[in-house]
Formats: C-alpha cells, sequence, structure tokens
C-alpha cells in the first residue's frame, strides 16, 4: 500500500466520496435507493392509467412490481396482508409472500368534510366491493379492505361523482390536509381555516410538481382553540391564534411526526394570515421536496431536516429562497381549556343549531352503517357530517328539538354520543387482520377491551386514551396516549411466545405535549391486557391529586406503581 507524503510510513487510508443525503437543493440528484429510482423511472400519478387500460383488464398477476408496491400507493392502493400469516413472519417474509391479490384502499376525507351524498356513496362502495368494510381512520380518512383491482376504476368513477378521491392517499405526496371538523361552525372558533384548506387542496392534489416527495407529508390545520388536529405531529401545522395586532391567524409549526423515531413539531414563532396560507403551505412542502433527505428512507421524514437545520435556519431558508418576504412574529396557541377534543357529545353551533358527536368502536364501522347514518344526518341536520382525528363522527346542523331523537337514533346503532371514558378514548390502527406490517391484533381487541373496562371500572370517569398499535410504526400514536400499547411478540408465563404489547404511559397532546413513557422490562401479554389497565388505573385514582391528570400522575409514580 502507498505510503502518505506526509508520513511515509503510514499507509494511506482509502477516501470515499460521501454521496450526500440525496437532497435535490444542493445537487444531488441521482437516485440513491431502490425507492428514488422507480419514482425517477415513472411519476406514480402516471399509473393510474396502467390500473385503468391494463391491470384491472388483465388481473392481479399483470401487475409490474414497482407499481404493485410502489406506485398504486399514489392512488391510495396498498395490498393487504394475506390471512392465516402470523405476526412471527412479518418481518421474516418477503413482500410478495405477505401480499394478498387484494388491497385496502384509502378514500381522502380534507379537513374530515362530507356530505350525506357522498357518505352514502363510501357505504354503497363498501357493500359493493369491499365486504362492507369501511374503518375510520386518525386522520379522518375512509379505509377499505378486500378491493380487487378488477373493480378499482369503478369505485374511483363512483367516488369522483360526487366530489370524492384516492389521489395522494398514501404514497411519498401530500397526504390528506387534516382539519377542524367543526371549522365553520363552532361558536369558539378562533379562525375558520376552511378557506385555506380549500385552497390548499386546489395547489397540491394530482400537482406533479409536488408528486415525487423525499417521503410522506403530514399536513394538519384548525382555527379551534381546543387544538384539534394532532398539530404537534404532523410534518406542518397551521393553529389557530390571535396576534395582539394583526387579529386572527396561525401560528406556524413544522417537523412533527411518530413512528420508530418521534419528534414534535417546533414552532417557527411565525404567524400567518388566513389569505397566506396556502403559499406558506406550498413553501414548507417545496423545502422538504428540495432539501428533504433522500439516500435513507428511515430519515428520509421532514421532522430529520428541521432536526439537523432548526427552527430559525428552516423559517430563514423558507422566507428568503421560497416567499421572498419575511413573517411577522406572532404568539403561541394558549393551552386548550379541556382535555377532551373529539368534538363527541351534543355541542351548540354558531346558528344557534348543534353537532352531535358520536363514538364508533375503535374506527370500525361498515358501509351498511355509513348509509344509515347518512340518512339520519338527512332526516335531523342538513345534510353535513364529519370525521375526526380521533376515529369519531359528527352530524352537524341539528335544530334543538332533532337533538334527542337523533341521539336515541344513533345509540340504536351501537354509535354513542354519551360514550364511556373507554369507548370514547380507545383507538386502534388496522393491525394484523390486514397490515403487512402488523405482529399483532388490534381492531377486535380493543373493542373487547372497550366492553372489559367498561365491566370492571363502571365508574371510572377521568379522561384517559388508550391507543392500540400492530408494530412499532405509530399509526395509532402510542407515544402521545396516556396509555399506549406497541404491538410485538412477548414471552408469557408458560415460556411460549405470543402476541403482547410494550407500554408507554403518560403521553400527551395539546396539554402539556409529550411521549410516553417505558417503564423497564414492562411488556404485557394480550390476555393480561384487561387486568393490567384495570390495575394501573386503580392505581391511579387511589393515588392522585386533586384534578391531576393521569400523565401527570404516571410521569411522577414509581416502576413498581405502574408495572
Amino acid at each position: 500500500m502507498a505510503a502518505s507524503p506526509q508520513n511515509p510510513t503510514a499507509p494511506r487510508r482509502k477516501v470515499s466520496r460521501h454521496r450526500g443525503e440525496g437532497q435535490w437543493a444542493v445537487g444531488h440528484l441521482t437516485p440513491l435507493n431502490g425507492n428514488e429510482q422507480f419514482k425517477k423511472d415513472d411519476d406514480g400519478l402516471n399509473v393510474r392509467t396502467r390500473i385503468e387500460t391494463i391491470y384491472s383488464q388483465r388481473g392481479f398477476d399483470s401487475i409490474d412490481p414497482n407499481d404493485l408496491r410502489g406506485r398504486m400507493r399514489w392512488w391510495g392502493l396498498y395490498t393487504q396482508r394475506k390471512p392465516g400469516i402470523d405476526g412471527g413472519k412479518t418481518a421474516i417474509l418477503e413482500p410478495e409472500e405477505l401480499d394478498d391479490r387484494y388491497f385496502m384502499m384509502r378514500v381522502r376525507i380534507d379537513g374530515g368534510r362530507l356530505t350525506t351524498q357522498q357518505l352514502r356513496v363510501i357505504g354503497e362502495v363498501s357493500q359493493e366491493f369491499a365486504r362492507g368494510t369501511a374503518d375510520i381512520t386518525d386522520r379522518q380518512n375512509i379505509q377499505y379492505h378486500w378491493i380487487r383491482i378488477e373493480d378499482v376504476p369503478e369505485i374511483w368513477n363512483r367516488l369522483e361523482a360526487v366530489g370524492l378521491s384516492t389521489v395522494t392517499a398514501c404514497g411519498d405526496t401530500p397526504r390528506v390536509m387534516i382539519g377542524s371538523p367543526v371549522a365553520g361552525i363552532a361558536e369558539d372558533e378562533i379562525v375558520d381555516a376552511t378557506p385555506a384548506l380549500e385552497e390548499m387542496q386546489r395547489r397540491v392534489l394530482g400537482n406533479k410538481a409536488y408528486s415525487n416527495l423525499p417521503r410522506k407529508f403530514k399536513t394538519a390545520i384548525s382555527g379551534s382553540p381546543l387544538l384539534d388536529v394532532v398539530h404537534e405531529i404532523n410534518d406542518v401545522a397551521f393553529v389557530g391564534v390571535r396576534h395582539p395586532e394583526h387579529g386572527p391567524g396561525f401560528d406556524l409549526w413544522v417537523g412533527g411526526g411518530l413512528s420508530t423515531n418521534p419528534k414534535l413539531g417546533v414552532r417557527l414563532g411565525a404567524w400567518v394570515p388566513l389569505e397566506e396560507v396556502p403559499d406558506v403551505y406550498e413553501g414548507v412542502l417545496s423545502i422538504f421536496r428540495d432539501y428533504g433527505y433522500r439516500r435513507l428512507r428511515n430519515r428520509a421524514r421532514l421532522k430529520f431536516l428541521v432536526a439537523d437545520w432548526g427552527a430559525e435556519k428552516f423559517r430563514r431558508v423558507l422566507e428568503d429562497e421560497y416567499l421572498k418576504r419575511p413573517l411577522v412574529d406572532g404568539p403561541a396557541p394558549d393551552e386548550p381549556v379541556q382535555q377532551w377534543r373529539d368534538h363527541v357529545g351534543v355541542h351548540r353551533q354558531n346558528d344557534g343549531r348543534h353537532y352531535v358527536g358520536f363514538a364508533p368502536r375503535v374506527g370500525r364501522v361498515d358501509g351498511a352503517t355509513l348509509t344509515k347514518i347518512a340518512e339520519l344526518a338527512e332526516a335531523h341536520g342538513s345534510g353535513r357530517v364529519r370525521t375526526t382525528v380521533e376515529q369519531k363522527m359528527i352530524i352537524l346542523d341539528v335544530e334543538g328539538d332533532q337533538v334527542d331523537s337523533l341521539v336515541a337514533a344513533l345509540e340504536a346503532l351501537d354509535l354513542t354520543a354519551r360514550p364511556s371514558t373507554f369507548r370514547r378514548g380507545t383507538m386502534a390502527c388496522t393491525g394484523i387482520e390486514f397490515c403487512k406490517l402488523a405482529i399483532v391484533e388490534t381492531k377486535a381487541r380493543g373493542a373487547t377491551l372497550i366492553d372489559e373496562l367498561e365491566r370492571r371500572l363502571p365508574d371510572f370517569d377521568e379522561p384517559i386514551t388508550i391507543n392500540l398499535n400492530g408494530c412499532p410504526n405509530a399509526c395509532a400514536r402510542i407515544q402521545v396516549a396516556d396509555i399506549g400499547l406497541k404491538g410485538q411478540l412477548v414471552v408469557d408465563d408458560k415460556g411460549e411466545q405470543v402476541e403482547g404489547y410494550q407500554v408507554h404511559l403518560g403521553g400527551a397532546l395539546g396539554l402539556e405535549p409529550g411521549f410516553g413513557r417505558k417503564v423497564r422490562g414492562l411488556k404485557v401479554t394480550a390476555r393480561e391486557l384487561p387486568d393490567y389497565i384495570e390495575r394501573v388505573l386503580s392505581r391511579y385514582q387511589e393515588q392522585r391529586e386533586d384534578g391531576e391528570r393521569f400523565a401527570v400522575w404516571a410521569a411522577r409514580a414509581s416502576e413498581e406503581e405502574l408495572s
């Protein structure tokens, strides 16, 4: 080996040139992984033509692998998990071994806004093409399962005929824009974000300028003082505030996200008036497209760029390179005055009518039920319904003399507007039933858990959130729940490997946001789950101080008390 000129006896080290992080804005345009390559080869939006003209006519086996496990996500389609594959094989099998010949389809519902006509069509599609499935997600979407590729064009035709779409509901794109489900009607609203949300949709959806991002991009906007869109865990969020000089507008947050490396979003200290929100949104989105990391998929979310740059640099780049103007400094949002921010129950609107929020079990409904909800909304309201980020639904515009009959009709459908703490606060992701990433069951287990806790702790009435996730990816927001349950295989008292959960305790959003505490070695089998939660909630009731929330108690309790 040749010696270096500075030290003739030392071996010369091989110099390797760092390929960078794949940031387009600094000249790193060569794809550095397979995902970046297939996106460069063909824009994901283009796959729709192949679905309509080739795949739906020739069947599942005709689908190109890069379309099947890549570009079809740009139109809201994932292959679902093949039945009968246990959680121990999730990380072992190849993708084609996990793939079923059916799809999950996600219908984007920006701001959770639906008409009863749209909801009825969603229900009809569910019954005709999705074996009745139609889950409400915690991002206000509706999610189908059992979709055949042959039926996709007809489903699109029916959805789009009533103004709905699956475009960029998945993929490395701007996903659904979540918004306050009571925008424009809440008595306490700071500012109605609806005009900004509609303009953001118009500029971005289906726009190839934003169809090749480093990873998914999550958006939240709300003018509600309840902070009802989990703004702290979105890539970009606009939060309603009142500026002391300029009046109502939005506080700008960037860089939030959960999954296996959770980070809370950071304030840029900027106040944005309603009419400027779409420009600022496009600016943040463009920064992500141009400066986002594309080398490693597990570091490609905006939160990593924000963590490296810091809020000050991010704001400077946004102002100097994209907006070409400075932003106005502004105040932070006030803390919400209540812990429940899901709009469940009967509430007065700003026009004197009422909205009624109700709770399905862990977001699980079906097409027939959605059709009945549409009928109830038409009979008791004005034809407007909403979905929420807590897997709940709301019927708007209910006259005072119609409220009681609507509440009773919802109860008859097991859709209560007066749910128990456990019904109200329990949420679950898709789980092993359909998800290829999952390790354990979630939906059915969450529903059973609600029944058990209602029976065991009938008088427990403190706000509590219990979030079940089938894997570490945190689709059900486990790190920010009072009790977050991350699915994994655990060893039971017989030494056998069974489904279970790692426990996170004391997470929160809104009121003192933070991630839950992990107690060393605290893992619970699925069978033991009701016993464990009953035990820890009973200790909380015994030991809490006046007005003390569960998250605060969990932070100070000993590991023994939390076990």
